[in-house]
Parts: structure tokens; C-alpha cells; sequence
């Protein structure tokens, strides 16, 4: 899937990555391969090395190959590969918008929009999700019939923490095990992804937009979905958590006439394009019943 950020201006990046990936799914040696490769525990395995000492040596090559811009970033030395890859921000490098009305994203990526109708699915790519099989709840599929979901797509150079959207509380997240396919759009080709993952649910009871469900999906070689809180107060802009290596994803689920996101989020995913957007940055507003 292409990429616009929010002037309009399409974002192009080096296509390595996706030729490999096409390579990986689309061919059947590929895919005896991924059989391997997407095991929770060999992915896991993965991500255990990359927070050793000896991995920092792939932190310099990493940021070049990826281009990436660390003038966002505290300057310090890193003692692991995920130390890096889970790196803090300068203070004010990312701007709250804490305007009660305005609904933001809880992390950078890159926001796809899709509507859950009424028989409580969306489709993403041809391929047919149901709530329930997302969550693993009969009643969570009925609360969000003919709601919204929005779809956070974190890329490797993105920064991979996360925050709450809201004030309010949120219960006990719910772990759901699964297999660790990347969450690259190459993926959704061949495979349902997002209810193959595994993934982890927060219910959130905010004060603006009602109860949202929130869901991190791990990918190949994250090694974990770090949330921080079970039970918890919750307030807009405070971390929720992190992912370690990996690109990653976070579903946001809306009821029925609680939201309306902005228009341009939702053309560029009927255009086909996801929207580049930074943690805290607006993605829609409350719809005032």
C-alpha cells in the first residue's frame, strides 16, 4: 500500500523490503520458510538477540539502511538493538493535542480507516475480518457493529512507543496467542494477519469517545507487546507501552456515531494509500450525541 502524508504529498520509499516480502509469501519455497520463521517462539528467539550486548553493532547500519532521522531522538549510547529500537523522544518532539473534542493517534505509523458494518466485519485488501474473531468476544462484536476501525501501521523507522488517546480507565489486557507474520500490506495478500497474530486487548473507557477497544498486534521478530498497566487510570498523552523490534500495528475500535475521522484519512484509504501521522497528532473528532 502507498503512502500520503497529511499535505496530500505521496511519500515514496525504497521498495527492497516489499520485493523480498512478495518473494517470502508469494512463492511456495517462501512460504515453507515462513513456517519456520513467523513460530511465536523462533520469532521470540529472534527478538531475545537483539537485546543482547553483541547487537548494538547493528544499530549503526540499521539507522542508514533506514535512513532514519535521530535528530528526534536522545543522543546516547545504546546498550542492545532493542534499546535502540525502543529509544526515547527529546522532550517536545511530539505535540498532545489535548483539545477534549479532537480524537489522536496513539503512536506514529501509517492510519488506514475502515467501517465495521453490519454484520460486524471490515474488509482490508480483499480480505474479510469479523470483530469477533479479532478480539475473541461475542459481545465486543455486537458493541462495535456498524462502528469504526482505524488501523496504525508502525514501519521499522517509526518510534515505537505508544499512549493513551484519552482520559478515563481501562480493564485487564487480554492476551491473545497466535504467529508473528509481518504486518507489511505485502502480507495481507496471502494471509489474514491481524486475526492471526498474536495480539493484545485494553478496553478503555473514555471520557470522550466511550469504551474503545485498543489492540497491539506483534509481528515478525517483536519479541514483545510491552504494556505497562492492567487495571489503571488512564490520561491522554502518558506511554501505554512499546513494542520491541519489529513493525507493528494498533487497531482502534469506535462505537456507532462516537467518532468521525477526518476526511482525508478516509479518501486516501478508499484511494488505496495509508496516512503518515505522528503520535498525538489529530485523526478525527467526537461526535456529540
Amino acid at each position: 500500500m502507498h503512502c500520503k502524508d497529511r499535505n496530500g504529498r505521496v511519500i515514496h520509499k525504497d521498495n527492497g523490503q516489499d520485493n523480498f516480502l512478495k518473494g517470502l509469501y508469494g512463492t511456495a519455497l517462501g512460504r515453507k520458510f515462513l513456517k519456520i520463521l513467523i513460530n511465536p517462539t523462533i520469532s521470540r528467539l529472534g527478538g531475545a538477540l537483539l537485546s543482547t550486548k553483541m547487537s548494538s553493532l547493528l544499530v549503526k547500519p540499521f539507522i542508514k539502511a533506514n535512513n532514519i532521522d535521530m535528530s528526534d531522538y536522545t543522543e546516547r549510547a545504546y546498550v542492545s538493538f532493542n534499546d535502540f529500537f525502543t529509544r526515547d523522544l527529546k522532550p517536545g518532539k511530539r505535540f498532545i493535542n489535548r483539545d477534549k473534542e479532537v480524537l489522536i493517534s496513539p503512536s506514529d505509523g501509517r492510519v488506514s480507516v475502515y467501517e465495521i458494518d453490519d454484520n460486524m466485519t471490515f474488509n482490508i485488501k480483499d480480505s474479510y475480518y469479523t470483530i469477533e474473531s479479532l478480539t475473541h468476544s461475542k459481545k465486543a462484536a455486537n458493541y462495535y457493529k456498524g462502528g469504526t476501525c482505524v488501523i496504525i501501521r508502525l514501519c521499522v523507522d517509526n518510534y515505537h512507543r505508544y499512549c493513551y488517546i484519552d482520559n478515563g480507565y481501562k480493564t485487564t489486557n487480554k492476551f491473545i496467542e497466535g504467529v508473528l507474520h509481518t504486518v507489511n500490506p505485502v502480507a495481507c495478500e496471502y494471509y489474514d494477519i491481524y486475526k492471526e497474530n498474536s495480539r493484545e486487548c485494553s478496553l478503555l473507557h473514555t471520557e470522550n469517545f466511550g469504551k474503545v477497544m485498543q489492540i497491539e498486534v506483534g509481528a515478525l521478530m517483536v519479541g514483545k507487546i510491552v504494556n505497562y498497566n492492567q487495571v489503571a487510570c488512564i490520561h491522554r498523552g502518558d506511554e501505554k507501552g512499546k513494542f520491541e523490534f519489529g513493525g507493528s500495528t494498533i487497531v482502534l475500535l469506535f462505537k456507532k456515531d462516537t467518532v468521525e475521522i477526518d476526511d482525508d484519512l478516509i479518501e486516501n484509504t478508499k484511494n488505496g494509500y495509508e496516512t503518515a501521522v505522528k503520535m498525538g497528532e489529530r485523526i478525527g473528532k467526537q461526535i456529540f450525541s
